[in-house]
């Protein structure tokens, strides 16, 4: 490998020299180990990035020196290839690092795009390179970037979703002002690039697996397609505990199997009619949709999920249901035909139980119309709680310990977060994620166990975007509808299973008669309905019709959110029955928080190691064949 400056000094070669040792030390210490060509081990984490599996990526973490080490892999260069982070996947306002050539030498630099797709070399060169080579199977580029670069045309890498733009280069480029990237064809790919540096906890010798897939599905020619699959369980299957679960991908198919969740029935259910097909589709049962209890989400780019040594999801036995659904994405835009696929999960479980149960919680928002988001909102909140008279009623003394999440918005959602408050004041994140996709849901495992005891309050908060919606959107279970939950993995099991809330309907019925007199118009009755009323099925049109019949515009918006800051709630804090603990729990005042999180500084903000300084250069390069 050679990397080559246009203008070499002494100081230049001596400082070249002391960054390949220092990266040497860097590799080591990342763990990684390099033979020659191909044959050498590779990354951690690994996720395709197209379709048509021209591109890969590759990486690893290490939070001790706050950086990230990618690898990309390209099949056919070209003249070039481009990866970038943007908030959402846009192409404006994106964080790039290119490879590119002038028709007669290559460079590779940081990069950014203004607000109509422009791109700009960045002045502050933050991608290092460490390797650039070629094998017969492509072009392969190593190199690292700081979680935080404090240059404000850089991309934060934080905790959470990150979206990927990614393009190959058909032609030379001689200056990168000439390149646009609504010019380009573009992809996106979804994913976690900081993940969780736990050791991965070893199975017991009696471990069983069990493969629930959907065998012999031809993959529909559209590009997206949601594949519902039935499996029985054996009738006498006995008390198990799931102990961790993988994907099963057919070889061939990573690009398009997009993401996979396994649900159980409820118990009650004796019977449910054989299903593999579209879950979209008239013919599927209507039994399926009382599969809801996720057991299992994996999507693309996802590690094993284990769960902790101590404890283990029952399956199997009494309480628990013979039928799963498996639920398959297929992810297809290059519409390809006459590919089969048998992809699933395969769930390892044990006879042998654990100490304890793991159980799963509902935080946020109840599924009703009283919470809504106006329309035409860059960033709107709504906020959930699970508030401490709850936690004290239903928690056991040393509490419980959350050891993974599932955030969950419909399409307007853009964020989530849920922090843990004692005392009022906030203590820990449990997960955020600012930049969430209702389209990259899994279960995430923390990098640290959240210790949530009687009296603690678990408040969670999502984001939403509305500018495209001329219409309230209201809370409920269509995918035009919206949620705020986040789905807590935990133990010991409790029998908490729902601890959300609501605005109190009676200040949003005041809320309706301010706006409807100040608009100089009658109050809409709409049947004025009560809380029974408000949760029956299919009987929630009063809501509903009284937030579209008002007249949007900011004022109506803005007094919305001060109701929200500061109505009192209704709080459903649910047992597994279903049913409300014994108490009160009607018109309960907002918690209070008076000592909010303080995030941690950057090393470029003076928080710890420095950062050697950034080139204010692109680096000319030359890849060695291998």
């Amino acid at each position: 490998m050679r990397l080559l400056s246009k203008d070499l000094r002494l100081q230049d070669v001596t400082l070249m020299y002391l960054t390949l040792l220092a990266t040497l030390v860097v590799i080591l210490v990342a763990s990684y180990q390099t033979t020659s060509g191909p044959s050498r081990t590779p990354l951690r984490y690994h996720v395709p990035l197209d379709p048509a599996g021209r591109l890969e990526l590759s990486w690893n973490v290490s939070y001790a020196r706050q950086e990230v080490y990618l690898e990309l892999w390209v099949r056919e260069p070209r003249h070039g290839v481009l990866l970038g982070m943007s908030d959402h996947g846009e192409l404006r306002d994106a964080d790039l690092v290119l490879l590119w050539d002038d028709g007669s030498k290559s460079y590779f630099g940081d990069a950014w795009s203004d607000s109509q797709g422009v791109v700009t070399l960045d002045r502050q060169q933050d991608y290092q390179l460490l390797e650039a080579h070629h094998t017969p199977e492509g072009l392969f580029l190593l190199f690292k970037r700081p979680f935080s670069t404090c240059d404000p045309h850089d991309y934060l890498i934080e905790e959470g979703t990150v979206h990927l733009i990614y393009a190959t280069l058909d032609q030379p480029i001689h200056s990168l002002s000439q390149l646009n990237l609504s010019l380009l064809q573009t992809g996106v790919q979804r994913m976690l690039l900081l993940r969780p540096d736990n050791p991965s906890p070893p199975l017991p010798t009696d471990e069983r697996k069990l493969d629930v897939l959907a065998p012999g599905v031809t993959i529909p020619h559209q590009e997206t397609t949601y594949w519902c699959h039935m499996y029985e369980l054996p009738r006498d299957m006995p008390r198990n505990h799931i102990i961790m679960y993988e994907a099963v991908v057919t070889p061939g198919n990573e690009a398009i199997v997009h993401h996979m969740e396994v649900f159980e029935c409820a118990p009650e259910m004796d019977s449910v009619p054989p299903y593999s097909g579209s879950c979209d589709s008239k013919m599927k049962p209507p039994q399926l949709n009382s599969c809801r209890h996720v057991l299992a989400a994996w999507a693309l780019g996802a590690e094993p999920f284990y769960y902790p040594p101590d404890a283990g999801m029952p399956f199997g036995g009494k309480g628990s249901s013979r039928f799963l659904r498996l639920e398959v994405h297929y992810h297809n835009p290059l519409l390809v035909s006459g590919r089969h696929d048998s992809s699933g999960i395969r769930l390892h479980y044990t006879p042998s139980l654990r100490r304890f149960d793991a159980g799963i919680m509902e935080l946020g928002l109840v599924y009703t119309p009283i919470m809504a988001i106006p329309p035409r909102q860059s960033s709107y909140l709504l906020t959930g709680y699970c508030t401490a008279k709850c936690t004290q009623t239903a928690l056991p003394q040393g509490g419980i310990f959350i050891f993974a999440s599932q955030l969950h918005t419909h399409l307007a959602g853009r964020g989530v977060r849920t922090v843990l408050v004692r005392g009022g004041r906030e203590v820990e994140v449990v997960q955020e994620d600012k930049h969430f996709s209702t389209h990259y849901q899994i279960i995430r495992t923390l990098r640290k166990m959240v210790n949530v005891l009687p009296g603690d309050v678990l408040i969670t908060r999502c984001t939403y975007n509305t500018e495209d919606r001329d219409k309230p959107t209201v809370g409920g279970f269509g995918i035009t509808e919206e949620m705020c939950v986040n789905y807590v993995h935990y133990y010991p099991r409790t029998q908490l299973e729902l601890c959300k809330s609501h605005v109190d309907p009676g200040y949003l019925q005041k809320y309706f008669s301010l706006i409807n007199r100040f608009n100089g118009e009658d109050a809409c009755s709409c049947g004025q309905p009560g809380v029974t009323e408000l949760f029956s099925s299919l009987r929630q049109p009063g809501v509903t019709e009284q937030f579209s019949s008002l007249r949007w515009d900011t004022f109506s918006a803005e007094v919305l959110d001060s109701l929200y800051k500061t109505s009192p709630i209704s709080m459903h804090c649910n047992q597994s029955s279903a049913q409300l603990f014994p108490g009160d729990w009607e018109r309960q005042e907002l918690p209070q928080v008076t000592d909010q999180l303080q995030r941690p500084l950057y090393p470029c903000e003076g928080g710890g190691r420095p950062q050697m300084p950034a080139s204010s250069t692109p680096t000319e390069v030359r890849p060695e064949k291998l």
